[in-house]
């Protein structure tokens, strides 16, 4: 049986051709198609130089199971998910590695209605393509070419009343990534100036992987916003499901507060909803979502456990600080267009700049960011934290990690789902000083200092 090892926790990611190839490709369409019972799914690709050949693999192995396709060529994750819930199919796949380097390549998957498939699913289509036990079909599938971006354009604008929008100076880096082609769709229908950076799509990356958590990859948009004397900045990762934001002075706005101000935006148009939030940073949304008169339900962090949350609650919003933004009327999908759609309106009805916006959050629970550690022992190191910190703890929790919360300071620690790394992140209540002091001092716990 062939060993296949580019599956991982939520899709599939590797480095082409050593890990993910079209021969790998045509076996994951074929296991794919087995496991769903899939008649009819959606297929398309990001802007990497192998997603064609890939696509068109993954298409072949489909069909050859009996399964029908439907190409919407080069697009962002955030538009397969839209063709899985809008059009009638049984699933639907990208060809994308979102923000990894440009030698890899892989695949997200979704099911009828963009719900995403589950581990157990996962792990049986990775069976499937290793062992090639697939059923016997009697009639191949077919492939049909479509585009969705008119009606595509028509939802995201389904979000906001373009009637109140002011003409307001967005820059927009899309980081050579697929974002840009959203912005020019959107762009005859608002009354934005947009400065464009790194806009047109190459999968060679000349400035590098798009991934703004990167603090040395923000530097371009925070200038561009001051040159340009610009309302706000936004950039996005490869695969635009993710987007970031930067104030009219330039600075990044951690995605922990525009969690919040996102939540604060949607409640105020659909009060008494419910919004789910992940347990690394929370006390500054709770604090807001309250305020707001929505309720707010904690989820495990990563896209297939919020959208699971968000369905159970049927939740208005959902928001990860790692700036994935997921909606009701979305599927209860992550999108990286809805979230500045939203904030731009918001924005336009508002006498206050986005720094503005976020001051008082920032000052009333300031926040650490994610602190990414490598270390040799997870579990070790996880032990090792809880004996220094469980006895003082008012409250703590292992829903994803470790969480401890004490009467001023909380911290969240856990290995992280994709990458061999221990994340951290501390908040406190209106206190930098024991910010720093506490994150110090954690780094050097795990650190072993």
């Amino acid at each position: 049986m062939q060993s296949i090892d580019c599956f991982k926790t939520y899709d599939v990611r590797g480095k082409v051709p050593q890990q993910l190839n079209t021969l790998i490709a045509y076996e994951i369409g074929r296991a794919y198609a087995s496991e769903l019972a899939a008649k009819k799914v959606a297929v398309g690709h990001d802007i990497r130089l192998t997603g064609p050949e890939i696509t068109e693999a993954l298409i072949k192995g489909l069909n050859d199971q009996g399964c029908d396709v439907v190409h919407i060529g080069q697009c962002g994750t955030e538009e397969i998910y839209f063709a899985a819930q809008t059009l009638d199919i049984d699933g639907g796949i990208c060809v994308t590695a979102s923000h990894n380097p440009k030698e890899y390549n892989g695949m997200k998957f979704v099911k009828k209605n963009a719900q995403p498939i589950t581990e157990t699913q996962l792990a049986n289509i990775k069976y499937l393509a290793e062992s090639r036990t697939y059923p016997t079909v009697s009639k191949k599938g077919n492939v049909e070419y479509i585009s969705i971006a008119e009606n595509y354009k028509a939802h995201l604008l389904s979000y906001i009343n373009i009637e109140v929008l002011k003409p307001l100076k967005v820059v927009v880096n899309a980081g050579n990534g697929g974002a840009g082609a959203i912005i020019d769709l959107l762009e005859d229908a608002l009354p934005f100036e947009f400065i464009k950076l790194q806009h047109d799509a190459n999968g060679h990356f000349p400035q590098g992987v798009p991934n703004p958590l990167l603090p040395e990859n923000r530097q371009i948009t925070a200038q561009a916003v001051i040159d340009h004397k610009a309302n706000l900045g936004i950039a996005w990762d490869g695969d635009f499901d993710r987007c970031f934001f930067f104030d009219e002075t330039g600075n990044f706005v951690e995605g922990y507060y525009m969690v919040a101000l996102l939540a604060a935006a949607m409640l105020e148009k659909q009060p008494k909803q419910n919004i789910v939030y992940d347990p690394r940073l929370y006390w500054n949304t709770l604090e807001v979502v309250k305020n707001s008169g929505g309720q707010a339900h904690v989820s495990k962090t990563g896209h297939a456990f919020i959208k699971q949350t968000m369905r159970e609650k049927d939740a208005l919003y959902g928001g990860e600080m790692s700036a994935h933004h997921y909606f009701r009327d979305f599927a209860y999908c992550d999108n990286g267009n809805i979230p500045w759609l939203i904030l731009v309106e918001y924005l336009s009805q508002s006498d206050r700049s986005l720094s503005q916006l976020v001051a008082q959050q920032q000052a009333e629970f300031p926040c650490s960011g994610e602190r990414n550690f490598k270390v040799s022992d997870v579990q070790n190191v996880l032990d090792k934290i809880s004996r220094c910190y469980q006895q003082q703890a008012i409250k703590v929790d292992t829903i994803d990690g470790i969480s401890m919360e004490f009467e001023n300071w909380r911290f969240n620690v856990r290995a992280s789902n994709t990458e061999p790394l221990l994340r951290l992140n501390v908040e406190t209540r209106a206190d930098a000083e024991l910010l720093k002091q506490k994150t110090a001092e954690l780094a050097a716990v795990i650190e072993d200092k």
